[in-house]
C-alpha cells in the first residue's frame, strides 16, 4: 500500500509541474525524510534550425484563395482553390419536383434553369478587402480522385486536370463586394461574405450538348439520369468533376473560404386549388451542392522559395511561416538525459518555445500562429495523411490563446516521447549496429502550426482533427546555431525510490 501512495505522489509531482514553472524545491515540499522517493531535476540545451517546409498535405475544411505581399519579407504569396460539390444520397426524391413541374422552357419545350452560380463564403480573411482582385475559373475535366494524397504544390492545371473547351471564366472581385451597401454587409443574419462566381453563359458538355446555362445542364442531367445524383461519387465522376479557382491578377487579400454552394435557380409551377378558385402559381427556388468534407477542397499554395531559403539560412533564430512555409526542427538530448539515469523514472520533461517579436511594424503583420504541433521528424508525412490527433506519448500540441501578448509556446510533458526514442534506439541498435547511420531523425522533432478541430460533449472539449495550418502566420522563436540569446533548454525532472 505504501508503495501505491508513492506512486500517485509521483504522479501528482508531474501534474504540478504542469501549473509551477519553478522545480527548486519540489523534493523537500511534497516529501520528508520518512519517505524513499527521490526527486531531482536537471536541464539540457536544445539544438534547433529552421527547415523548408516545401509542401504540405493539402485537404482542409477550408481553402485559401488570392495573392498577398508578406510585409516581412516582401515575398509573395498565392492561393488557389480547387473545389468538389456534394450531393445528398438519394437527392431530390423529396426536394425536386416531378418534370413537368418546371416552368423554365426553352422554344423547343425543354426545361431551362433561370440562372446558376457558385458562392464562396468566407469567414475571415487578410489583407485589404476592397483590393481588385482577378481569377479565372476553370472547369475540371476529371475529378481529384479520393484516396490519392494531395500536397499544396499539387497544381491541377500543370497536371492537365483542366477542361480546355469547358469553363474557363475570369471573375474581378473584391472581398467587399460593393453589389451590398455597407449596411447591408454589416447585418450577419442577412449577409454572408462570399465571392459570387456567375455560371450564366452558354454552356457546352463533354459530349457536345448546348444549354444556355450550367444551371440548364444540371438539371437536364438529374431528369435524364437521376442514378448520378444519389451520392457524391457519381455525381462527381458523371456530373460536376469540380472547379478550379486560379489566381491571375490582383495583390493585397487571401480569402480563407469556410464553405462553398453551387446553386441552381429555377421557376416551379403548383397548382392550387381551393373552394373557389383554381390555379397555377410559379415560384421561384432554388437547388443547392454544397462543398463539404465528404469531397475534396484542395489548396495549391505558390510561395517564394528563394526568399523562404534566405530565412532558413538565417541561424540567429528559427521560423514558423505558414502556409507550406518554414518549419522549426528540434533535436532532442535523448542520450544526455538518460546517461546515468537507467534506473531512474523520467516523470516529466518540459519545453518552453519562446517568441521573438516581429521587426517590422505593419498594420497588414501576418498574424502569430496559435497552435504548434511537436511530431517526430520520420512520422511528419503519415501524421496528417492518416488524420491523426496527438496522442501525448508521441505527438503533442501546444496553444497559445493570446500570442500576440504572450511569448512562448509550452510543452509541458513530453517524457513519453524521451523514453519512446531510448527504447527505439536500444532495440534497434540491438538488431543491427548500423541502425544510427540508417536512422539520422531518431531523436528529432518537427515544431508545425496547426489547426485544431474540436468538437464538445459532457463539457469536455475533445480535438477531432489535427490540420496543417494554412493561413497567413509567421513568427520567430530563439534558438539556431547562432542564437544570441539564452539557450533553449528542456527541464526534466526524475524520481525513484531508495532502498537504503
Amino acid at each position: 500500500m505504501k508503495h501505491k501512495w508513492m506512486a500517485a505522489l509521483v504522479l501528482l509531482t508531474t501534474a504540478m509541474t504542469a501549473c509551477d514553472d519553478t522545480t527548486d524545491t519540489i523534493g523537500t515540499s511534497l516529501t520528508d525524510s520518512m519517505d524513499n522517493l527521490k526527486i531531482s531535476t536537471d536541464s539540457f540545451s536544445v539544438a534547433t534550425r529552421s527547415i523548408m517546409a516545401d509542401s504540405v498535405f493539402s485537404r482542409n475544411t477550408k481553402g485559401y484563395l488570392g495573392r498577398v505581399k508578406d510585409p516581412e519579407t516582401g515575398a509573395f504569396i498565392t492561393g488557389n482553390f480547387m473545389v468538389q460539390f456534394h450531393t445528398l444520397e438519394d437527392f431530390g426524391l423529396s426536394g425536386m419536383p416531378d418534370s413537368s413541374a418546371i416552368a423554365g422552357r426553352d422554344s423547343q419545350g425543354q426545361l431551362i434553369a433561370d440562372s446558376c452560380d457558385i458562392r464562396l463564403f468566407f469567414d475571415s480573411y487578410y489583407g485589404d478587402s476592397l483590393a481588385t482582385m482577378k481569377m479565372t475559373v476553370h472547369e475540371m475535366a476529371e475529378p481529384m480522385k479520393e484516396g490519392v494524397k494531395y500536397y499544396s504544390n499539387y497544381s491541377p492545371a500543370q497536371q492537365g486536370l483542366l477542361r480546355q473547351d469547358g469553363i474557363n471564366t475570369d471573375i474581378v472581385y473584391s472581398l467587399a463586394d460593393q453589389n451590398f451597401t455597407d449596411s447591408v454587409r454589416a447585418l450577419s443574419s442577412v449577409y454572408s461574405p462570399h465571392i459570387r462566381v456567375l455560371l450564366n453563359q452558354p454552356y457546352t458538355d463533354a459530349l457536345g450538348n448546348t444549354y444556355n446555362n450550367y444551371g440548364t445542364y444540371l438539371l437536364r442531367q438529374y431528369y435524364d439520369h437521376p442514378e448520378y445524383f444519389h451520392d457524391s461519387y457519381k455525381f462527381v465522376n458523371n456530373v460536376t468533376p469540380g472547379f478550379f479557382m486560379e489566381l491571375k491578377d490582383g495583390i493585397g487579400a487571401m480569402a480563407y473560404i469556410s464553405h462553398s454552394q453551387m446553386n441552381v435557380y429555377f421557376r416551379n409551377k403548383v397548382h392550387i386549388e381551393t373552394e373557389t378558385d383554381e390555379r397555377d402559381t410559379i415560384y421561384t427556388v432554388s437547388t443547392n451542392f454544397a462543398g463539404t468534407e465528404e469531397v475534396l477542397q484542395t489548396t495549391t499554395i505558390e510561395n517564394d522559395h528563394e526568399v523562404l531559403s534566405q530565412l532558413v539560412a538565417d541561424n540567429r533564430c528559427t521560423y514558423l511561416k505558414t502556409p507550406a512555409g518554414i518549419f522549426t526542427e528540434m533535436t532532442l538530448p535523448v542520450d544526455d538525459i538518460t546517461r546515468q539515469h537507467e534506473n531512474d523514472t523520467l516523470s516529466s520533461a518540459k519545453i518552453e518555445l519562446r517568441r521573438l517579436n516581429n521587426e517590422q511594424d505593419s498594420e497588414y503583420a501576418l498574424s502569430v500562429p496559435t497552435s504548434l504541433l511537436m511530431i517526430e521528424r520520420d512520422s511528419l508525412y503519415n501524421f496528417f495523411e492518416e488524420g491523426k490527433t496527438a496522442d501525448n506519448k508521441q505527438s503533442f500540441v501546444a496553444t497559445n490563446s493570446s500570442p500576440q501578448t504572450s511569448n512562448k509556446y509550452t510543452f509541458n510533458n513530453i517524457a513519453n516521447l524521451i523514453r519512446h526514442m531510448k527504447e527505439t534506439k536500444e532495440a534497434g541498435l540491438k538488431e543491427n549496429p548500423n541502425w544510427l547511420a540508417e536512422h539520422p531523425n531518431w531523436n528529432r522533432v518537427v515544431i508545425i502550426p496547426v489547426t485544431l478541430s474540436t468538437y464538445s460533449q459532457n463539457q469536455i472539449t475533445y480535438v477531432a482533427r489535427v490540420s496543417h495550418d494554412m493561413s497567413l502566420s509567421s513568427t520567430r522563436l530563439v534558438g539556431g546555431s547562432a542564437n544570441p540569446y539564452d539557450d533553449l533548454k528542456i527541464t526534466v525532472i526524475y524520481s525513484k525510490f531508495d532502498k537504503n
